[in-house]
């Protein structure tokens, strides 16, 4: 007889500690925000606790007392899974895995967890594995390890099922081979995007489930990937996005940012977030419906600024504004974010704003010129080729005339090579 299998969500509890500097209602949204990554990964939230201390408790973050409390909590509840919303120590989990005799997954595994289970293409599973294993390597001894061995679940998705007790100088070598890779990968889009100094590129970004991939596909028809749940894109998409008078923009999608985001996970996503550095316009789409999305906004130039892409130019995009129905909320972000443009992408509403922004950007950032070089002149014309898009040539006489477009700093390089002797 065959086994049938039938997916059961794990059954969670959520914890957090709310210290004298968050706000109740701050640390509310946190821990909202908690439940959706666990119902992301697969989980069924049963209870959520949120303890204020003045400071998390350096050998079980919660306190013992209230942690032994937990304990009981869970066994009268049958629940197999404790998730914490901050980080925890190598100890802290020890301690509270050994008390509880239960998974304990703390924000990043959680995160981490989710990324793993989204990762299709060869490069995002290779991302993930480097920052799994870099979250893994203070974190070997786990009292779990013999269920994840045998039911799988939260938090022993990727290398953890087959890495979790290996030895650091195992994981070690795993993880120098992967950032070659990763290295290898990085030239090779490098090498892309020199192809590309003829188009003005743009880079969208934003909180995770801001509408990004929904804007992505409204402008260029991209067909990619956007559904209502955190990452649900991974991979950056970049497509071309054409407006009038033929002025042409390449667009890219990439992952969503969220709040404690790892640092291991924006280290390892290095190749992917090239988009994003090297993108001439920063689109920062916000979900203007939620209620906390100012909070959104400094998460997101936060992580800009660990990039080092603050000082790129940006425009701030505020979508889904047709769900607001508080006009005076609409108001005051007109008010606090000038040169800022609200729209909705899943009703299409002022996009011809958007466009008309995009193409005040490429007119400054672009130019279109008419040369001459002496017919000769045959490694010029090459160059001015892999500079420029050019849109005619005409030959008379011994003369070429050249119509091209390109970026600013390029048609500097080409004035350069046009007075070459």
């Amino acid at each position: 007889m065959e086994e049938i299998k039938i997916d059961k969500k794990e059954k969670a509890i959520l914890v957090a500690v709310r210290t004298k500097d968050i706000t109740k209602e701050k640390a509310q949204e946190h821990l909202d925000e908690l439940e959706m990554l666990a119902d992301t990964a697969g989980a069924e939230t049963v209870f959520k606790v949120m303890q204020d201390k003045s400071k998390v408790d350096s050998a079980y973050f919660i306190g013992k007392g209230k942690a032994e409390e937990l304990s009981e909590l869970i066994e009268l509840n049958d629940i197999g899974l404790v998730i914490f919303d901050d980080d925890l120590t190598a100890t802290q989990v020890r301690n509270l895995e050994r008390l509880m005799e239960r998974k304990i997954v703390d924000r990043s595994g959680l995160i981490l967890d989710i990324f793993a289970s989204h990762a299709k293409t060869n490069q995002a599973k290779t991302q993930v594995e480097l920052a799994q294993l870099q979250y893994m390597l203070p974190r070997l001894t786990r009292a779990w390890t013999h269920l994840s061995k045998q039911y799988g679940g939260i938090g022993t998705k990727g290398p953890g099922e087959t890495q979790i007790e290996t030895d650091r100088r195992i994981i070690r070598t795993r993880i120098s081979k992967l950032k070659q890779k990763l290295d290898k990968i990085d030239q090779q889009q490098r090498t892309k995007s020199l192809n590309r100094k003829d188009f003005v590129t743009a880079s969208l970004v934003g909180y995770t489930n801001a509408g990004k991939s929904t804007l992505l596909n409204l402008l260029t028809d991209a067909d990619v990937l956007a559904e209502n749940k955190l990452f649900a894109t991974l991979d950056s998409t970049t497509r071309s996005l054409t407006l009038e008078g033929n002025k042409k923009i390449l667009m890219s999608d990439t992952v969503g940012f969220i709040r404690k985001l790892p640092h291991n996970l924006v280290a390892s996503f290095k190749s992917t977030l090239n988009v994003v550095r090297d993108a001439e316009l920063i689109l920062h789409v916000v979900d203007a419906s939620n209620p906390y999305f100012e909070d959104h906004i400094e998460v997101v130039e936060n992580t800009l600024k660990e990039m080092g892409c603050e000082k790129k130019p940006q425009l701030k995009i505020f979508n889904k504004v047709d769900t607001i129905e508080d006009k005076d909320k609409i108001d005051y972000i007109r008010n606090k974010f000038e040169n800022s443009i609200l729209i909705s992408a899943l009703k299409g509403m002022n996009i011809n704003s958007l466009q008309k922004n995009l193409i005040e950007f490429y007119e400054r950032n672009f130019i279109e010129k008419v040369v001459s070089l002496p017919i000769e002149k045959t490694k010029s014309l090459s160059q001015i080729h892999s500079l420029a898009e050019v849109l005619d040539t005409k030959y008379e006489d011994n003369v070429v005339n050249i119509t091209y477009r390109t970026s600013q700093e390029n048609n500097n390089r080409i004035e350069r090579i046009i007075n070459e002797k």
